[in-house]
C-alpha cells in the first residue's frame, strides 16, 4: 500500500515503537530527552480519528497519507481550527502546562479528546511528539527530526538579514529573521503518486505554526528527496523547508543615507546538522545529507541554482560590493558551564598575514529563546586586539552567574556575538554561536522485582544545584505499558537539597519499558531523567 516500508526492522521503529527520543539544546552541546508516543494506550486511537473529523477530512480521503498528513499538519496545532496543542514562546505560560513539563503525548491527546478545546502550551518539539503519535497510531511510519541552526526565513529569499548598529551591534528591532537553536518536525514515509517518479518515501510534515501555507498554518507533506535536488516546485512547501536548511547568513550595515552595506556573509551556519533517532536504539544518527549535498560541492551549487529556477528567492548582493578579510580568521570558543556557575568566553584571532593589524572587538552576550529571539543582552565587552604578524591571539571574557541567573530562560539558552573591525583595512568579522548550561538530571530507580501485574516501587530523585529555594516544583512521571502519568507538586526544594518521590505501580505489559520523568517550577525547566526496565512475564 502507499505507506510500505519493507525493512522490518524499520517497522517495529517507525510503526510500533511507543517512545521516542527528542534532540534538543544546540549545535555545541547536543541535549537528549525521551518522549513516549504511547499510540497504543486506551483511547488514544479515538483521539487520533477524532482529530480527522475536526480536521472535517471526508471519508474518502482517509486512505490518503498525503491528505492526512496535510490536514493533520494544521489540526495538531490551535492557530486555525482550534487544533490541538497552543504554542508559546514567550515563557510565560500563565492557566497552561510549560511545554517543558510534558513527558509524552498521551496526556495532550486526552485532554483535547475530552475538553475539545486546545491543550496549553506547546513548543516545537510538542508539536512533533504529538504528531508522530498521530502518525504512528494511524499505522503511518513516522520519525522525529531535529535540525540544529535551522533558518526561520520571514521572506524566503535563501537569505538571513541580520542588520548591525554604529557598534557593530544587531540591531534587534529591524532584524526579522531568525535562527532557530534547533527545530523540531517529523518524516512521514509515503508514496508520492501525485509527483514525478523518484520522490516518494520520507516526506516533511511540521505542526509547529511558523508561516502559512495555502491560507493556514500547516506545512507539507514535502518531499525530502525533491528538498535535496532543489526541485522545490513540487508541492507541499517545498520552499520553505529549502530555506530552513539553505539559507546564507548576512550582516549588513545601515549607512547614514539609508543604504545598506554587506559586512560579512556566512555561507555554512544554517541547516548545519540534521538528525533523528537510529532504528532499534536510543542513539543519534545524522541525516544532514538525505536534506543537502556536501557545503561548497558542485552538486550543492547545481540544487541551488534548480532551486532559484523553481522560484525560491535568492536576493541578489551584487549592488554592493563585499570582499572577505581573508587574511585574518576569527573564533569563539564558550566553556561548558554547570547552571548557576561562572564560565569564560575566548575569542581568538589568526592573522595569517605578513601585517601587523589592530581589531576593535564587541562582545554581546544574549539570554535566548532557544527560536534565536533575544530576551535580553545581559554581557556587554568592548575591546582592542594588537595582532601580530603569523599568530594567533586570544583574549578571555568571564561571564559570572550574577549577570544572567536572573533573566534566564527556559532552555538556559545563550547567544554570543562578537564583530570585530579591522583599523587597517575597514572590513568587518562576525561570528555567532549559540552556547547552553548544563542542566542537572532527574534520577530514577526501581526497588524489588519488577513483574508484570505485580506490584512495583519506583523512587524519583533530585538534588536542587542553585543557591535558591526552588518554589512550587512539579514532578511527572510515566512510562507506556507500566504506568499512566503521575504528578506530584513540591513546595519547596532549599538549596543543595535533595527531593525524594516513592511511587507504587502494576506494570501491565512484559518486556524492555521506559520510565520517562521531568521536573518544573518558574527558576528550573527541562530537567529530565528515564530509566529503562525490563518487566518480567509473571
Amino acid at each position: 500500500d502507499a505507506v510500505y516500508l519493507d525493512d522490518e526492522k524499520e517497522r517495529e521503529e517507525y510503526v510500533l515503537n511507543d517512545v521516542g527520543v527528542v534532540f534538543h539544546g544546540d549545535i555545541n552541546e547536543i541535549k537528549v530527552r525521551s518522549w513516549s508516543y504511547g499510540q497504543f494506550e486506551e483511547s488514544i486511537l479515538d483521539a487520533c480519528l477524532f482529530l480527522m473529523d475536526k480536521a472535517e477530512l471526508e471519508l474518502s480521503g482517509r486512505g490518503n497519507p498525503i491528505k492526512i498528513c496535510r490536514v493533520a499538519s494544521a489540526v495538531i496545532n490551535s492557530k486555525d481550527e482550534n487544533g490541538v496543542i497552543a504554542g508559546s514562546w514567550d515563557n510565560t505560560y500563565t492557566n497552561g502546562v510549560p511545554p517543558s513539563a510534558w513527558t509524552g503525548s498521551v496526556d495532550i491527546l486526552m485532554e483535547y479528546y475530552s475538553s475539545k478545546q486546545p491543550v496549553r502550551y506547546g513548543q516545537c518539539w510538542v508539536f512533533a511528539g504529538v504528531f508522530n503519535t498521530f502518525l504512528r497510531c494511524l499505522g503511518i511510519p513516522a520519525r522525529l527530526i531535529t535540525t540544529y541552526c535551522s533558518a526561520h526565513d520571514n521572506n524566503a529569499n535563501l537569505q538571513l538579514d541580520f542588520i548591525l548598529d554604529d557598534e557593530g551591534k544587531v540591531d534587534t528591532k529591524l532584524t526579522k529573521d531568525s535562527v532557530w537553536n534547533y527545530h523540531c518536525w517529523n518524516e512521514a514515509w509515503m508514496t508520492r503518486p501525485d509527483l514525478p517518479v523518484g520522490f516518494g518515501g520520507w516526506q516533511v510534515v511540521d505542526g509547529t505554526p511558523q508561516e502559512t501555507s495555502d491560507g493556514m498554518y500547516r506545512c507539507g507533506p514535502a518531499s525530502v528527496q525533491a528538498i535535496k535536488h532543489g526541485h522545490v516546485c513540487f508541492q507541499f512547501d517545498s520552499p520553505f523547508v529549502y530555506a530552513e536548511v539553505n539559507g546564507d547568513i548576512v550582516y549588513l550595515r545601515r549607512e547614514k543615507n539609508g543604504t545598506q552595506v554587506i559586512e560579512n556573509v556566512d555561507t555554512t551556519h544554517v541547516g548545519r546538522l540534521i538528525v533523528t533517532k537510529e532504528v532499534g536504539g536510543d542513539g543519534m544518527i545524522e541525516i544532514t545529507e538525505d536534506y543537502k549535498f556536501q557545503e561548497g560541492s558542485e552538486e550543492e551549487r547545481l540544487a541551488l541554482e534548480t532551486a532559484l529556477m523553481y522560484g525560491v528567492k535568492k536576493q541578489t548582493t551584487q549592488d554592493t560590493i563585499y570582499e572577505a578579510q581573508k587574511d585574518v580568521d576569527m573564533e569563539l570558543q564558550v566553556q561548558k558551564a554547570v547552571l548557576g556557575s561562572d564560565f569564560k568566553v575566548t575569542i581568538t584571532f589568526r592573522n595569517k598575514s605578513h601585517n601587523r593589524y589592530t581589531a576593535s572587538a564587541y562582545l554581546s552576550g544574549n539570554i535566548v529563546f532557544y527560536t534565536g529571539v533575544t530576551k535580553k543582552e545581559f554581557k556587554k565587552h568592548s575591546f582592542t586586539a594588537n595582532l601580530e604578524p603569523s599568530s594567533p591571539s586570544a583574549f578571555d571574557v568571564v561571564i559570572k552567574s550574577s549577570e544572567y541567573l536572573s533573566d534566564l530562560l527556559d532552555q538556559a539558552s545563550f547567544h554570543f556575538f562578537v564583530t570585530a573591525r579591522i583599523k587597517e583595512t575597514g572590513k568587518v568579522l562576525a561570528i555567532q554561536r549559540a552556547a547552553g548550561l548544563e542542566i542537572p538530571a532527574l534520577r530514577i530507580k526501581t526497588k524489588g522485582e519488577t513483574v508484570a501485574g505485580k506490584e512495583m516501587s519506583v523512587t524519583v530523585e533530585f538534588t536542587n544545584p542553585l543557591k535558591q529555594t526552588l518554589e512550587n516544583v512539579t514532578l511527572r512521571l510515566e512510562g507506556p505499558g507500566v504506568l499512566r502519568t503521575m504528578k506530584k507538586e513540591f513546595r519547596q526544594i532549599p538549596a543543595n537539597s535533595t527531593l525524594i518521590w516513592d511511587i507504587k505501580c502494576f506494570p501491565r505489559q512484559p518486556g524492555l519499558r521506559k520510565l520517562i520523568a521531568s521536573l518544573n517550577c518558574d527558576a528550573l525547566r527541562h530537567v529530565y531523567g528515564e530509566l529503562n526496565v525490563q518487566i518480567q512475564k509473571p
